[in-house]
Formats: structure tokens, C-alpha cells, sequence
């Protein structure tokens, strides 16, 4: 538990967060807010876990395990209320270790949360490599996306820009107003990414990240942070219609959106495999990192305005972001890594954890994306319709 003291009003207040990493899963953060008498006044809930569903309901499960937990209330009960919300790398039995760390109760040790350790539910099966049980099915459904898919090789573009692009692509995708598409990213400037549910102050070092000259920027999607200076990761977005992960549940689609990636980079010979929820690692470290969410198909409402139906068409949205020369201990400087996020990984440093492509694969960037693109045997486009 960690807590800060500020003054509101004239009453002084102070804040107390607690943290709960699942075994395989996420981390989720509940911050309290308590005055001189003790007594909670507010509580906020963040992390890197996912939650699947539109704006208004991913916004609307957090406020109310919010006020669940304010009025202790079973936040299991109140998951199940909100079907149009799902909690993805995160349950119940978390978030109620992190408030009861935040709030200073007993009865919880640190870095088990209660959870045993097989976090298989509702996961695809994988052999000791890594491998899908159903590659078949995946090369199947790949195939049948790769015939109508755009791979583009964009410009730089500044950080801001990228997370619009990001989401209105997807939403065309989702309207159909654009085919499904592959896009590798150039980034135009140094820059933290923090998830949708992210808190920023808790998951950035401002004051380093300003003198170092990065900005922090926010993506659609939920999952952790990611730490971007221009030529030393490699980034794309699939934005593919939402009959590609027909039929699977969210934890196995990161598999089937990952899949191509993971076999191309294995005949480079390296040792690729998957790790956790949305991670890519090999023996030595984490290669990278995936986030994802799913789009409704828009509909025209009564009043001319699009509004999310819920139906159709619609779109997956799943970018990753893999580390290729990156600067492990300045990234150790700019982020803030918790003992508790790397409670459940073989090495505790943030900084050894990382294995960049540049030392597996001896290729220089260009020629890695080169690599990557050919894949699909096609060339790398900017599309004219950006």
C-alpha cells in the first residue's frame, strides 16, 4: 500500500492505493481518498487489465465497482449486472485484494491475491512451445482476411495522431467504409502509451518523461504502457471485420491476431512464443506486447447522428508493439514498474525482462518490417485513402 496527502478545501485528505497483479492475468489498482477522521470519501479503480463493450458500458461497470466498493457491496454481484461490460485479465477476487490493501485490512498476503496458480479460464490450450492446439483453424481464417487485406507502411506521425488514426480506422472498418487492413506504424517523436483504464501518474514518472521530451498519450485500448522512442520498436494495428474472431473467446483471438507473427518470426529462428494474456516473449524476455478491442457496426439514429448498434459488420482493433533496440534502463527511468506488477515473473528488474529483435535477428529495423510485410506478398503501401 502506498498513500500521498493533499489538502482540499482546507481538509486535508489522504489518498491510499493498493495493487493486485493476477497470476497470468493483469494488474488492477483501487485508489481511496480519506479524510482526518478516516472516513473514505472516494475510490477510483485503475490498471492494465481490458474491459470488452462500448464507451458507456466499460464506463459504466467501473463507476459502479467503484461505488460497490465504497459501499461494500459484493463486486462480483456487480459484474454480473453489467452484461454489456466484460472484465478481461482482472475478476473480482482482485479488485477486492487491492481495496482491501489500499484501506490497510489483514488477511491478505502480498502477491497471491487468493489466486491459485492455474488462470486457464477461458484460454485456449497451448503445448510447451506456445503453440495453438487449433493452428489449422487460425491459418484457415487468416487465409481467408488475407484476401482482402491492405497492408500500408505509414509515415511518421506525432503520438497524438496515431491514437485517432487508430480508432477512426477501426470504426471504418467497423462501418465498412474501409477493407480490413494491416498497418506498421512510424513514430515521429519519443512517447509513453498508457492504456485506456491506466492511471497516468501512477504509470509514468512526469517529471523524467517531460525532461526526456515524451509525451503521454492515451490509447482506445486497455492493457500496460508502452515506452516509444522513433527507430527502436516496431508498432502495427490489424484492423479487421469482426467475422475474423467469430465464434472464440477474446483470450484466444490475441492468439489468432498474433498468429502470422509469431510464425514469420519463427523462421528467423528465434524462439517466439506466447506469454500471459497479450504478451510475446522468448526464453530471454518479453519481446512485446498486444492490446485489443471490438468495434459495433455504426448505425444512423433518429437524429442523423452514427450510434453504436451493436450489430453487423463491425471491427477488431489489435495493435502491437514489439521492442527492437529499445533503451531498457531509460524505459526503467520513465515508467514506473510496481513489485506487485512483477510479482508473478521469473526476474523482478523491468529492465532484464526485455529481449529486443535487434539481438535475435541481427537485421536492421527496415529490413525487419521488410521481412515482416513480405508475408503477406505484398508490398508496403501508404494508403491513399489516410
Amino acid at each position: 500500500m502506498v498513500g500521498t496527502t493533499s489538502e482540499l478545501g482546507g481538509e486535508t485528505t489522504r489518498a491510499r492505493r493498493g495493487e493486485c497483479k493476477t497470476p497470468g492475468g493483469k494488474l488492477v489498482a483501487v485508489s481511496v481518498d480519506v479524510d482526518e477522521a478516516g472516513h473514505m470519501t472516494s475510490c477510483r479503480i485503475d490498471g492494465d487489465f481490458f474491459i470488452e463493450g462500448t464507451n458507456e458500458a466499460c464506463d459504466a461497470l467501473l463507476r459502479d465497482l467503484e461505488r460497490a466498493l465504497i459501499c461494500g457491496e459484493p463486486v462480483g454481484e456487480t459484474i454480473a449486472r453489467h452484461n454489456g461490460a466484460r472484465l478481461v485479465g482482472t475478476d473480482a477476487q482482485a479488485i477486492e485484494t487491492a481495496f482491501a490493501r489500499a484501506t490497510n485490512q489483514s488477511g491478505y498476503v502480498h502477491g497471491t491475491a487468493g489466486h491459485g496458480a492455474d488462470d486457464s479460464r477461458g484460454t485456449i490450450v497451448h503445448d510447451a512451445n506456445g503453440y495453438d492446439t487449433n493452428a489449422s483453424d487460425m491459418w484457415k481464417r487468416w487465409e481467408a482476411l488475407a484476401r482482402e487485406l491492405v497492408v500500408v507502411r505509414d509515415h511518421p506521425r506525432l503520438p497524438a495522431e496515431q491514437m485517432a488514426i487508430d480508432e477512426r480506422w477501426a470504426r471504418e472498418v467497423a462501418a465498412g467504409t474501409r477493407p480490413a487492413t494491416l498497418r506498421f506504424w512510424e513514430w515521429a517523436a519519443p512517447c509513453v502509451v498508457i492504456g485506456r483504464f491506466q492511471s497516468e501518474p501512477d504509470e509514468v514518472n512526469l517529471d523524467v518523461a517531460r525532461e526526456l521530451g515524451f509525451s503521454v498519450v492515451r490509447r482506445c485500448t486497455g492493457g500496460g504502457a508502452m515506452f516509444i522512442e522513433p527507430g527502436n520498436t516496431l508498432t502495427y494495428s490489424l484492423y479487421a471485420p469482426l467475422w475474423f474472431v467469430e465464434g472464440i473467446d477474446i483470450e484466444e483471438s490475441y492468439r489468432l491476431c498474433d498468429h502470422w507473427l509469431v510464425e514469420t518470426l519463427r523462421k528467423l529462428n528465434i524462439d517466439v512464443r506466447f506469454s500471459g494474456l497479450n504478451d510475446i516473449a522468448s526464453q530471454s524476455g518479453k519481446i512485446g506486447g498486444a492490446a485489443q478491442r471490438r468495434f459495433p457496426r455504426p448505425r444512423m439514429g433518429c437524429d442523423g447522428a452514427l450510434e453504436d448498434a451493436g450489430r453487423g459488420m463491425g471491427a477488431v482493433l489489435h495493435h502491437v508493439t514489439l521492442s527492437y533496440d529499445i533503451d531498457a534502463r531509460k524505459m526503467s527511468r520513465v515508467l514506473n514498474t510496481s513489485r506487485e506488477k512483477m510479482s508473478d515473473k521469473a526476474v523482478k528488474s523491468a529492465v532484464k525482462r526485455v529481449d529486443p529483435l535487434k539481438r535475435q535477428t541481427g537485421l536492421t529495423r527496415e529490413e525487419l518490417v521488410d521481412y515482416l510485410i513480405g508475408e503477406f506478398g505484398v508490398p508496403g503501401r501508404e494508403d491513399d485513402l489516410i
